[in-house]
């Protein structure tokens, strides 16, 4: 792998960053006359991201939700996700899906893939049911690298209002998360929805964000070739063609929905 990719990646003005992410935030606000921002907080580096940003100009307009399913999401992330509560000092709400999940799972055939997307798409009902009654916008923390490879649940983490950090890799999510002061141990966990037990991003993709940013920067970024960015970034052409048809294959997850041409 090259360094010098994953340096050129990482080096940004993340005080620039901040400023027209808060920016913009100020801005949706105003347009869409709304009084606040909601977002879910899990624990995780982009959450508490948006977290951290929301509270150094929005701090008494934003509410964090924490929603645990506490049969599959470890304590620790819970207990994170509460530091992060404690140290922005912003009002939240924990609330525990496993009850909601169950009922849900009571009527349905089992399939832990779908229970577990199921689980993203019941945080986004909740999220959307404190907006709807507070009239909040509702805060995505997709990062880039998780947008374009389409790692989210359409209808899930994938729905909301407006996405803060869509165009920040998931290793300059990890750099600006430095630059605001979120603890060590949040910035180099490894990065998990949570949809099932001992569920892990790099696991399940088989991919380093390392690669996956340095690929994606490549191809996206660089407009460089699969073969050129084989050559630059010294990363197998099986790995670039896999990340890819992931974005190919998550196509539909970016797009509204689809309806037939009419002459």
């Amino acid at each position: 792998m090259n360094q010098e990719i994953i340096d050129e990646i990482k080096n940004q003005d993340y005080e620039s960053i901040t400023s027209t992410i808060e920016n913009f935030l100020e801005e949706q606000m105003q347009k869409n006359h709304s009084d606040g921002l909601i977002l879910g907080l899990s624990g995780g580096v982009d959450s508490a991201v948006l977290a951290y940003i929301c509270k150094r100009k929005f701090k008494d307009k934003t509410t964090a939700i924490v929603m645990p399913d506490t049969s599959i999401t470890p304590k620790t992330e819970t207990e994170d996700a509460l530091k992060m509560i404690s140290l922005t000092g912003m009002p939240y709400k924990l609330i525990d899906i496993n009850p909601i999940v169950n009922e849900y799972s009571m009527y349905l055939e089992p399939n832990e893939r779908a229970k577990g997307n199921l689980r993203a798409r019941v945080r986004t009902n909740i999220l959307y049911y404190y907006a709807n009654a507070k009239n909040y916008l509702v805060l995505g923390s997709s990062d880039k690298s998780e947008y374009l490879i389409g790692y989210f649940t359409k209808f899930g983490d994938g729905a909301s209002d407006i996405t803060p950090i869509v165009s920040l890799y998931k290793l300059q999510v990890r750099e600006i998360a430095k630059y605001l002061g979120i603890p060590e141990n949040v910035i180099a966990k490894k990065s998990s929805p949570h949809l099932w037990k001992d569920h892990e991003a790099e696991n399940e993709l088989g991919v380093s964000y390392e690669e996956v940013d340095s690929i994606l920067y490549c191809l996206f970024d660089k407009k460089l070739s699969i073969d050129e960015t084989h050559k630059l970034t010294g990363i197998e052409v099986s790995v670039i063609v896999k990340i890819q048809e992931l974005n190919k294959n998550s196509e539909h997850k970016r797009l509204p929905a689809q309806k037939p041409d009419r002459e």
